[in-house]
């Protein structure tokens, strides 16, 4: 059993059959990284990096569902990479995942460019002065560009990728338009996109997207994912914890 910290408490993560060390009042992860994870379309062999990695969330996931390739979390706030580490010896991971600390607008030394078949981030969605923020608070690091923006990741994740490597992101709707610039800019061809709803009826919340490093042009519009049905959560999401 790891140590934990006086704030710390070990979760059940229920679409990986695996538990996570969480802090009862820090950052705790979303139904975003999840969505994600499914969203991923993944041989399971593939070497994958998680940008802004967190706890260690998507990492364990994907492990925990049997992704066989190594998989690198990279993760800013010490305290974040801390935790991920003693989740992923508390799961018995460590020859599968690594986790780094380190800034990913400055890559560290090793990670090797052009070494991942796959990148993952599920990065702050709102921009410094648009909504409340915690300074220093591990949310507020989390939910807000504090330490990078949208294209951060994307510059980074296209220097890690190998020609032909995919990239994976969730990102607010609202911000759809900067997303696809960005990852166009960066040459990163979106390929496949899907929007979140929370409920039928509703406007995108959230958008689900792959790009290809080097890919060609078309774009695949996939059906929308709903995450509610009624006040309960849809088939579809109860499917993807592995309870539909």
């Amino acid at each position: 059993m790891p140590t934990l910290l006086p704030d710390e408490e070990i979760h059940l993560l229920r679409p990986a059959g695996l538990k996570i060390i969480q802090a009862r009042s820090g950052y705790r992860f979303s139904l975003d990284p999840v969505l994600l994870c499914a969203f991923a379309a993944l041989d399971g062999t593939e070497r994958l990096a998680d940008l802004g990695t967190g706890s260690g969330v998507m990492p364990l996931i994907l492990a925990g569902r049997g992704h066989g390739g190594a998989i690198v979390g990279v993760e800013l706030q010490p305290q974040l990479a801390d935790r991920a580490r003693r989740s992923v010896a508390l799961n018995g991971l460590q020859d599968r995942i690594a986790i780094i600390e380190g800034d990913l607008r400055a890559l560290p030394a090793s990670l090797a460019p052009g070494t991942f078949d796959g990148v993952l981030c599920n990065p702050p969605y709102r921009k410094p002065g648009t909504g409340k923020v915690a300074p220093g608070s591990e949310r507020g690091a989390a939910r807000h560009e504090l330490a990078g923006g949208i294209g951060d990741f994307v510059r980074a994740a296209a220097i890690l990728l190998k020609p032909g490597g995919r990239f994976f992101v969730i990102f607010l709707a609202e911000r759809l338009n900067e997303l696809l610039a960005v990852m166009s800019r960066e040459g990163l061809e979106p390929k496949r996109l899907r929007t979140v709803h929370s409920r039928t009826g509703e406007g995108a919340k959230m958008v689900l997207v792959e790009g290809r490093k080097g890919g060609r042009g078309g774009l695949a519009v996939e059906a929308p994912l709903f995450v509610y049905d009624g006040d309960r959560y849809s088939e579809e999401v109860l499917r993807i914890y592995g309870e539909g």
